[in-house]
């Protein structure tokens, strides 16, 4: 699985043409599956970044992105509320099917390298609240599919919708004594849904 990650993000960073640079920053609807012990529930984070795309005049194109994205999952148990921020570097190839100069459906890989991983807690008290680092419960790198469409309404710009399917556990270990309680099982996953506006130049 990783193997055919890496040809559908790599492969193309390799064919010639002018390239087409742009940029697009949104929203991101987040959440992890397998999460039903903590009552995880969907997150608001933020995605902004670059893009490269090779100049297409067939129905058929391709683009190489680089994101910053803040996902994540918000959650509740019988002592603790609050929200846990995952802060991702992605890389992603998305090959698109052009339906018109306006609009073009897209599906394709990323992979992801977490930076950054942190909760907030709040006691169902309202006693205390605290923040503290979740790195050395994650997994560090993140593979999976992509898929979405955009249209572009007027010259330049863009809006998008994208949906990623992570196909790595986001946790490298299993809830245990030493975890925090916020933590679902292993096999734990995320989703996240984009929507950005950006512009080609």
């Amino acid at each position: 699985m990783r193997k055919l990650i890496a040809i559908l993000v790599l492969c193309p960073l390799l064919s010639q043409g002018q390239r087409k640079f742009g940029i697009k920053a949104g929203a991101n609807f987040a959440n992890v599956t397998n999460a039903s012990s903590i009552n995880s529930e969907n997150s608001t984070g933020f995605m902004i970044g670059a893009f490269f795309a090779p100049e297409s005049k067939t129905i058929m194109s391709s683009s190489t992105e680089l994101i910053f994205s803040r996902q994540g999952y918000s959650y509740s148990t019988n002592t603790n509320t609050g929200k846990v921020n995952l802060n991702y570097i992605l890389l992603e190839q998305m090959m698109g099917i052009n339906i018109t100069k306006f609009v073009k459906l897209q599906f394709g890989g990323m992979t992801g390298f977490l930076i950054n991983a942190k909760a907030d807690s709040s006691s169902t008290q309202g006693s205390t609240t605290s923040t503290f680092g979740m790195m050395d419960y994650m997994n560090r790198f993140d593979y999976g599919f992509a898929t979405g469409i955009e249209i572009f309404p007027y010259k330049g710009l863009m809006i998008g919708t994208r949906l990623n399917l992570s196909m790595a556990k986001v946790f490298n270990a299993a809830e245990n004594s030493s975890s925090p309680s916020i933590m679902p099982g292993i096999d734990a996953k995320s989703n996240v849904l984009q929507i950005y506006a950006g512009y080609r130049f």
